[in-house]
């Protein structure tokens, strides 16, 4: 049997359900089990709201404070292969969110730009977005939330594309 860590969830009983110990290694468990919550909270003030799906948000997100950035930019910056970004942004063009203009330095390229409405929206979705997590993370010290971003960044940073 393996050493435990302290704080380390407890065996099973009738109210704690599983004993999850075996995963506790495992990161992307815990990323996914720290989700969970997260996910509901945006469904709550943004999703449902704002009718925008958590990938919609940060396309809008990114394009609000990267305006004229192109599909290829996004696809990279969101790990998401090309014919998905196209799609995701023919979601978003057809809702008068953004638009997409040929560069006028590359002609080949597309540049992609919000639309009053979808400025607004970014605008709207962004400053709720600043908030709607509190509550879940009020259990850590506005320092703790501060390492949990600064960490989880620091691990973004290094993946491979």
């Amino acid at each position: 049997m393996t050493a435990r860590r302290a704080g380390a969830a407890e065996l099973p009983d009738a109210k704690q359900g599983l004993d999850q110990s075996c995963l506790e290694h495992v990161l992307g468990y815990q990323l996914a089990q720290a989700n969970v919550p997260i996910r509901k909270v945006f469904v709550k003030h943004i999703g449902e709201p704002l009718q925008l799906s958590t990938v919609e948000f940060t396309v809008l997100s990114l394009v609000a404070h990267n305006s004229g950035v192109t599909p290829k930019q996004l696809s990279q910056a969101l790990a998401v292969s090309a014919p998905n970004i196209t799609t995701l942004l023919d979601r978003l063009e057809q809702r008068e969110l953004l638009t997409r203009v040929r560069s006028e330095t590359d002609r080949r390229a597309q540049e992609i730009h919000l639309t009053r409405k979808g400025s607004a929206l970014a605008r709207k979705a962004t400053e709720v977005s600043r908030t709607m997590e509190l509550d879940v993370l009020r259990h850590l010290t506005e320092a703790e939330r501060g390492i949990l971003v600064e960490l989880l960044q620091k691990v973004a940073r290094h993946r491979r594309v």
